[in-house]
């Protein structure tokens, strides 16, 4: 099949959506199939796998690490290998979701699409105010994914939000994929070092942005409260963004590491030298932090989000709390109980198998080409 992809991000910007198109393309590609990948343009892309076509944006009012996509003009798109395609699939029901619309319908070929965020959530990064866009959203999303050809959801949870919305029509489940291979050799002895944090201390760490919705404050409070029970803990924090500095004044004095923003392909050593991971989000769905988390055999402490009720199993790969500091500082005193860990450690590996990128594309490219042939049987009809 020839595969094309229309997405609002892509590495090298350090996020899930990002790092699961990536791999889903690895994936599809390891299977045989052609998959071509349109994209923003980024200030700091270098030399680039084969088939990624760049598409006109700007950095202007864009988030660190995130430039916006552009409408592309008719003289963009007719330079575009897009003649021959089978399938067009979206991660995003905003500018990204309307041109591979407009391309698949022109096409006449299915269009996919995969709901990835509770985009309700995201209200406070606009300028109106948050029940006229919570409001508009919800209308918006909904009038989306009735118009694709094929829905899907990376877990259960994103399922209820969009039934939520009020989109009442089929939604396939399709859990965002690893690479389970990026952390077998993976060891965190060096990252201990460039941080400063002892062999043996116990270390959480969160990977993500350092951004409002991800509740950091609350993450903070939870681990000074959790200082109390587990004396000699760090914490460490991968990721950047705007809140970075407001949360190191909160932490002055604590042992609180801030990474910073690290390439996607070192995340494996940074989550292999901690021994359990952390996160007061709310508003996740199936982030690759978590995943990738579980994959590196660490426990999830989780505040409830629709992510963790996907994937925390209580008490066999972590614990799910609630978004409280003193729930959360209850929570990463039950991962390091005496002998708690290594059970621990076992059922997050267990749990990660789920998400094997071979397995994941092979599930993807079936569906592809199912919807191919219901095009083609309705077509011929």
């Amino acid at each position: 099949m020839r595969i094309g992809i229309v997405t609002a991000t892509y590495l090298p910007s350090k996020n899930g959506v990002a790092t699961s198109t990536a791999l889903f393309a690895r994936g599809l590609r390891a299977l045989g199939h052609e998959v071509r990948i349109f994209a923003p343009d980024h200030p700091q892309r270098g030399r680039e796998e084969a088939d990624i076509f760049r598409l006109p944006s700007t950095m202007v009012a864009a988030p660190a690490d995130y430039p916006l996509l552009l409408p592309p003009s008719a003289s963009v798109i007719g330079r575009l290998p897009l003649r021959d395609l089978d399938v067009i699939h979206t991660m995003h029901p905003f500018l990204a979701g309307q041109v591979a619309l407009r391309w698949a319908r022109s096409l006449g070929v299915p269009l996919f699409f995969t709901a990835h965020t509770q985009y309700h959530q995201y209200v406070h990064y606009t300028r109106m105010s948050r029940r006229l866009g919570r409001w508009l959203i919800r209308r918006h999303v909904r009038a989306f994914a009735g118009a694709s050809d094929v829905v899907l959801a990376p877990g259960g949870a994103m399922v209820d939000m969009l039934r939520r919305y009020g989109y009442q029509g089929d939604v396939d489940l399709l859990p965002n994929p690893i690479d389970p291979s990026s952390f077998r050799e993976a060891t965190g002895h060096e990252v201990r070092a460039w941080h400063g944090i002892p062999a043996q201390a116990p270390l959480l760490i969160y990977v993500g942005r350092l951004a409002p919705e991800k509740n950091l404050p609350t993450l903070l409070a939870a681990f000074k409260e959790a200082l109390e029970q587990i004396p000699g803990a760090h914490l460490l924090l991968v990721g950047a963004g705007l809140q970075r500095a407001h949360l190191q004044n909160l932490a002055a004095g604590w042992p609180v590491h801030f990474a910073g923003a690290v390439e996607h392909a070192r995340v494996p050593q940074y989550l292999s030298a901690a021994n359990a991971f952390i996160t007061a989000s709310t508003s996740e769905v199936l982030p690759m932090s978590m995943i990738e988390a579980l994959a590196a055999g660490l426990p999830l402490v989780a505040a409830r989000s629709p992510a963790a009720e996907d994937l925390v199993i209580q008490g066999e790969n972590g614990f799910l709390c609630e978004a409280s500091p003193a729930a959360l500082a209850n929570g990463i005193a039950r991962v390091f109980q005496a002998d708690a860990l290594p059970a621990l450690h076992t059922g997050a590996l267990s749990s990660a198998r789920a998400f094997d990128m071979t397995a994941r594309a092979g599930q993807l490219a079936d569906l592809y080409a199912l919807a191919i042939a219901g095009r083609a049987a309705h077509q011929a009809a």
